[in-house]
Parts: C-alpha cells; structure tokens; sequence
C-alpha cells in the first residue's frame, strides 16, 4: 500500500533529477528542461494532494526507510518523513506556489537566452525546498536548508550582467552562510543533549522536560532564534530583500511567496523548544516588532511597487517571528498561508497593476478631522473586537496574546472604518454600513479561523495558552502602542511637505535609515576579493521622486 510518507518522499525527487541530470546542459535543451520541469512541479502538486488526502481518510505515521548512525553521539542521519498536519499544510502550499511560478516562467522566459539554466535552478530551489518541509531528520533538514540557499542564490544572480542584483544576492549570501553555521551549531548542541536527532523526538524529550532547559540547549535555542531572524530579511538586515527586485518577477514571488518562510518554518519545528527559553521568545517579539514598525514607515515613503511590496514582506516577516515570539504558532501558519497566496499574486501581477493604476493622484485630506475620525474609527473596531472575542469565547485573562493580535487586527479595521467615515455626500451612509457588516465579518473570519487552525494543527505545534500567562503585560501593551502610532503616522504624512525635520525623516525612511549601507560596502569588498566586478553597485543615496 502506497503511504503519505512514500508519496512526499517520491515527490521532490523529480524536481532534483530535472536539476541534476537533465539540466546539466540546460541553455542546449531549453524545451525539454521546461517541459520536464513543469511536470515535476505538477507531480510534486499532485503528490502532496494525494498524501493529503491518505493522511485524513486513513491513520498514518512516520517512517524510517534509511538511518545512518553518526559518530560523536550525533544521532543519525535517516530518511524520515514527519507526518503531522504542519507537515502536510507547508508541503501543499510550496508545491502549489511551486507550480504556479514554473507556468508562468514557462512563457515568461521564452527566448530568453539561459532559459534552459533558469528552469533548472528553478527545479533544483523548490524541490530542495520541499525535502526540507517533509524531513524529521535535523540532519537531513540541515542538507536541504543549505542546499535551497545555494539554488536560490543562482535564481537571485541570473541576470550577472545587473551590478545591483548581484551586490543583493552576494548580501543574503554572507547572512545565509552565517545562519547555516548557527543552525549546524544548534542542531549540534541539540543531538549531543537530548540524544535525538528527529524534531518529533526532540518535542517528546520537551515535553517530559520539567523547569528550566540546560545552557546547552538555551545556547541552541538562541543560535535558531538568530538562524530565523538572518533569514526572513527583517530590520535591519532587510537590504537584501528589497533589492533582489532585479532578479526575474517570478524570481521574487517563489522567495517572498515561499522562501522566504525558511526561518519561521524553523520556528514553528522547534516550537516546543522555544516555549521553554523567555529570552528567546522576547528577542522574537522585540526584533519582529521592530521590523514591523520600521519596514512600514519605510514602505509608506517607497514608490516603486515592487520595492513597496519588499518592505511590505520584511514588516510580515518580523509579525509572523512576533507571533511565535507570542506563542501563536497557529497564528502564524495561518498568516504564513494568506500572505503566501496574496504576495505570490501581487508580484506576479505587478506589472498590470502599474498599468491599471498609472498616474495616480493623491487626494488632500483634512488632517486635524482625519485624526479626529481616526480615533472614533478605532474605538467602534476596539468594541466589535471585544464583542466578537467573547462571542467565540475568548479568555481575557488566560489569552492575552490572543487578544494582543485582536486588537491589531481591531485598529486594521479602524483603517476601513475611516475610509468610509471620510467620505462625504450621497451614499456615504450606505458605505458606512457596508465597511462595518464587512469590519465585523473579517473580525468573526479571524476568531474563527485560529480556532480553526490550531484544531487542524492539533499537537503539531505548542497550544497558544503554553506561554501566554509568561509575557509581561507591558510588552503586550507596547505591541499595541506601535500599531497605533502607525496609524496615526500615516494619517500625519499629509503634514510632511510643511516641517523640514519630517522632511528629513521622509528622507531618512525612504534609504531606509541607511543601515544596509555598511552591509552593501561589506558585500562590495567580498565581491571584489573574489574577483566580481561591481562597481556600479557600490551603494548611493536616494532621493524622493517629486
């Protein structure tokens, strides 16, 4: 009988081969390598659906099929498949994302001199990838976490003839290397403690843990911790992010669609770990919350649709690390799932949107009743939010974290609010109704949905109550004031043109507080002692486009 583990272990292995053998004289074969590619990511698409549904008509387990004792009490080194729902939710959605990116390279790409080459490395990332996704092994995970960096990295520096592109890439490259040392050393200090080498074995030695964890073991969780932040391109090692836009389009959506998840999947396979160490879970708020602040600030100043969209994906990143910092693993696969399909379609659809929205105009607003609205908007969303929570059941004293995100997710829909409080004349109280049944809707479809998802998650993940009691009250309150100010910052933009120091802030924003300047003259060196000519990379201030 054919199994889910066998079925998500065939899966990736077409992608490779298409990689590793067919591609080898790729730009000669262009045809076949993208015809053979695009049936990889079809049977791969296929595969994780067929494993899916095994996995729900029939019970299923994990499974050994090769191990390979390691020496220095390592572990082993297996072929295992971790069946769980985590496991099956990630390995549909990358297999989708995955076939989706190979259609539409399929006739982005045509005539396209390396054509060939683009597909293979294109098969090479996401079937690395998928192996990731579906391994127990950390060893195995640690093989196919590299190796993804590396096939990705040639995807990001396809067009070597683009200085910016590849001064970008030669920047993930220095933090990916750095992150692949951290995890090795983590994973090291993890097999040599416990004596597991399988996150399914590794949960169950935490779960019988009591108190707090050996240093060894908080030394790891804090070299994943840095492992995480290193690759999900969040403030101030956002650089990279935002300028890999010189790659191809569909390039940037398979990274910001799905790559670029790399860190926080690891989060969520080490969750059990995480819970037990508070410093590690405060760096996770306090770096995601910083991410989200500045990375917005800086997307609100940005005009170029794709770099918006960047910052946008750096200000996701550091919430999704926040919510597993807040302990809402369930949270943050359900936000790993909406921002995935959202991102994959905006970039892919970027360009048509520049064409539908060209030349826009920017309306002038009332400031002083903008911000007057603004605080009645947020309060009649604060009263939804708490009606709607205790309607699902919500427990103010025993889920505050919960509560943290329903606020957040309370003044989003202050924003709403506002639009429709803006508008003046005929039909304004028609709108008005309409955004608020919708405010409510989308308050309802986020209770619902975390109750939704952490049934479907089971014990895959922590439960959202683990470490909610443990967060001081002040770090929830201060998430809460960031969000805030947000709003108010963007309703204050209008004021910009009238004050030389927020001038100067917008100037600021808009280069991104020149942090990444001392990262781009870092990868400039390393490039230029490798022999890579780059010149015209070397980083220059922007200016605002009038």
């Amino acid at each position: 009988m054919i199994t889910s583990s066998l079925l998500m272990l065939v899966a990736p292995w077409p992608l490779l081969l298409v990689g590793l053998l067919v591609g080898i004289r790729a730009d000669h074969h262009a045809r076949w390598v993208k015809t053979l590619s695009n049936g990889a990511n079809w049977f791969a698409l296929l595969c994780s659906i067929a494993a899916t549904t095994m996995y729900l008509a029939t019970i299923q387990h994990s499974q050994t099929l090769l191990s390979i004792h390691l020496p220095w009490e390592l572990g082993s080194i297996a072929v295992r498949v971790l069946i769980n729902p985590l496991t099956f939710i990630m390995f549909v959605l990358v297999s989708f994302m995955g076939m989706i990116v190979s259609r539409y390279s399929a006739s982005y790409m045509v005539g396209d001199a390396h054509e060939g080459q683009f597909h293979r490395w294109l098969s090479l990332t996401v079937g690395a990838f998928l192996v990731l996704i579906v391994t127990d092994n950390i060893w195995g995970f640690w093989i196919s976490f590299v190796a993804a960096s590396l096939f990705l990295h040639q995807l990001l520096i396809f067009y070597r003839e683009r200085p910016l592109a590849v001064i970008a890439a030669r920047k993930k490259y220095l933090f990916s290397r750095i992150a692949d040392v951290s995890l090795f050393t983590a994973f090291l200090l993890i097999a040599r403690t416990t004596g597991r080498a399988e996150f399914s074995g590794i949960a169950q030695w935490m779960h019988t843990w009591h108190g707090s964890l050996p240093a060894s073991l908080q030394i790891a969780t804090g070299l994943i911790v840095l492992c995480a932040i290193l690759k999900s391109g969040i403030f101030p090692l956002h650089g990279w992010l935002i300028q890999v836009m010189e790659s191809p389009t569909q390039v940037s959506a398979l990274l910001h669609a799905g790559l670029i998840y790399t860190g926080a999947f690891l989060l969520l396979r080490v969750s059990p770990m995480i819970t037990h160490v508070s410093w590690a879970w405060t760096a996770l708020i306090l770096a995601g919350l910083l991410s989200v602040t500045v990375a917005s600030l800086m997307m609100m100043t940005e005009t170029n649709i794709k770099e918006s969209l960047a910052y946008s994906t750096s200000a996701q990143l550091g919430f999704m690390l926040m919510e597993c910092g807040l302990g809402l693993y369930s949270i943050a696969v359900l936000h790993i799932i909406a921002h995935s399909v959202y991102k994959a379609h905006a970039f892919l659809s970027s360009g048509s949107v520049v064409d539908n929205f060209r030349g826009p105009t920017i309306q002038k607003l009332n400031t002083k009743q903008t911000l007057g609205r603004a605080e009645l908007a947020i309060v009649i969303s604060g009263i939804v939010t708490f009606v709607v929570a205790m309607a699902f059941g919500i427990d103010l004293q025993k889920q505050p974290t919960l509560l943290t995100i329903g606020a957040i997710v309370a003044i989003a829909m202050g924003q709403l609010l506002l639009q429709a409080l803006n508008r003046s004349g005929v039909g304004a109280g028609t709108l008005l109704s309409r955004v608020a049944l919708l405010s409510i809707m989308v308050c309802s479809a986020y209770f619902g949905l975390h109750d939704l998802s952490s049934d479907l998650l089971g014990t895959s993940i922590p439960s959202d109550t683990v470490q909610a009691d443990r967060i001081p009250i002040w770090l929830l309150a201060l998430i809460v004031v960031a969000f805030l100010s947000l709003l108010h910052i963007q309703q204050l933009l209008p004021r910009l043109q009238k004050s030389a120091f927020l001038q100067a802030v917008y100037v600021n924003l808009y280069n991104g507080l020149y942090v990444d300047l001392v990262f781009s003259q870092m990868a400039f060196l390393h490039a230029s002692k490798i022999g890579k000519t780059v010149d015209a990379a070397n980083p220059q201030v922007r200016f605002p486009e009038e």
